[in-house]
């Protein structure tokens, strides 16, 4: 405000006569100008992603009362985007390892001219104006509620004694990454880098990888609709694990995707449990039954193990440069390959009918399975948490699998080193699955 980045002038508001009061944004809907779709809110078209003021609606309306809305005139505070237009952009157009979605859609905002926008309103909760004489008045949401992001970070310094240590992620050499949904990526690519370039020397976002929208059955979720999955009872009749693995997969990290129960059971059947789980249980079954549960000795590693063992290792380092820049399904991806990998190097290798002739190489085959299974383990933690600390114990290893780190080494699991309870790490599901889910949605 002292700096000139805030400012006062008039507008005009929506204002229901009926009940006699100015409307926060999110109480008026409308037609989007952009793209037509009727249900766009007073500040954001969640169709097609634009911010709007409630004067660009076309048939605005009251959302509680559907009453037609009238304007009228009101001072209020503007921060002045149009003072961080060429700095923004200059600062966009250097993110060249932001998604292409997120970074075309804010070069296209910006390149078609920002406008100062009012950051209060009249209503009668929310953060108060810190100035005389506006008590009527309250900082708006989409406005204050980025702060959080900084205040956040002085409070919980604070808290622990440690009044300077939230400068560590905002003023010292650090990356913040915000994860959303692709509607709030104006708010975050250029509102927000706006209020910290006014306020100086703070840093600026590293990353913004929004995601696109996921759909459900190829329909648009909707809570209005109950056309939604309930997560809390999704997890009482499913390991949470396959959820994860499956919307994982399905990630709109570039543009929507969709979600389906067929997949979801497709996915859990023939990846988790045929693929990976698969492996876990051949290699640790013919550990505890042939070898005592004790890792045997690699007394004959050739080339294919020594290839194997530099699969995982390249491995492990795509699956991280892929979550460090925020590429999850290639993440996944990348884990699941070396699965199928090393599932090969065991049918090609048969332990199971060599260990009746020659358990010696059997046992090499069994060590370097053991060993892949953990990098495995580590590849896979960031989707499946929870199986891969039940494989954790299953390979007779102390700690947690997140107190490891990120780290794996090719000898991790030595000969003489003796395996925990082998149990199945995924369940089966049955066809019949798709047709009680689609059933709660009303499709049969």
């Amino acid at each position: 405000y002292e700096k000139g980045f805030i400012y006062k002038d008039r507008m005009s508001q929506p204002y229901c006569e009926a009940h006699l009061r100015f409307l926060a944004d999110r109480y008026v809907e409308g037609t989007c100008p952009h793209c037509g779709f009727d249900g766009a809110r007073g500040d954001q078209c969640d169709n097609c992603g634009n911010t709007l003021d409630p004067k660009d609606l076309l048939e605005i309306r009251h959302k509680d009362c559907d009453s037609a809305l009238v304007f009228k005139e009101t001072e209020h505070f503007f921060l002045k985007l149009t003072a961080f237009e060429n700095e923004l952009l200059n600062w966009v157009n250097k993110q060249e390892h932001w998604k292409p979605n997120v970074r075309n859609f804010t070069k296209g905002f910006l390149e078609n001219g920002l406008q100062d926008r009012a950051i209060t309103r009249d209503i009668s909760w929310g953060v108060p104006v810190p100035l005389k004489g506006y008590d009527e008045k309250r900082i708006y949401v989409w406005f204050e509620a980025v702060i959080g992001y900084l205040s956040a970070s002085i409070e919980w310094a604070s808290n622990i004694g440690q009044h300077d240590e939230w400068e560590r992620f905002w003023k010292k050499e650090s990356r913040a990454y915000y994860f959303m949904g692709k509607d709030n990526i104006p708010f975050h690519t250029i509102i927000w880098p706006a209020m910290l370039m006014g306020y100086e020397g703070l840093r600026l976002p590293y990353d913004v990888p929004a995601n696109e929208y996921v759909n459900m059955e190829a329909q648009k979720l909707s809570t209005s609709r109950n056309w939604v999955i309930n997560l809390k009872d999704a997890v009482s009749r499913y390991d949470p694990d396959p959820l994860r693995f499956a919307l994982s997969a399905i990630m709109p990290e570039t543009s929507d995707s969709n979600f389906t129960w067929d997949d979801f059971v497709r996915r859990n059947n023939d990846e988790l449990v045929a693929t990976f789980g698969n492996l876990v249980n051949r290699v640790l079954s013919m550990i505890t039954r042939n070898f005592d549960g004790e890792i045997p000795s690699p007394v004959d590693s050739g080339k294919r193990e020594e290839e194997l063992f530099q699969k995982a290792s390249e491995t492990l380092g795509e699956v991280s440069d892929s979550l460090m820049n925020c590429r999850f399904r290639e993440a996944l991806g990348y884990s699941m390959a070396l699965a199928q990998f090393t599932n090969r190097y065991l049918d090609e290798k048969a332990p199971w009918t060599v260990v009746k002739t020659n358990p010696v190489a059997a046992g090499t085959t069994l060590y370097t399975a053991a060993n892949i299974l953990n990098c495995l383990k580590v590849a896979f933690h960031p989707f499946l948490p929870f199986s891969t600390e039940k494989l954790h114990r299953m390979l007779g290893q102390e700690g947690t699998v997140s107190s490891e780190g990120w780290s794996w080494q090719e000898n991790g699991i030595p000969s003489g080193h003796q395996l925990g309870k082998v149990e199945h790490l995924f369940t089966k599901l049955d066809q019949s699955v798709v047709d009680e889910e689609t059933s709660r949605l009303g499709l049969t």
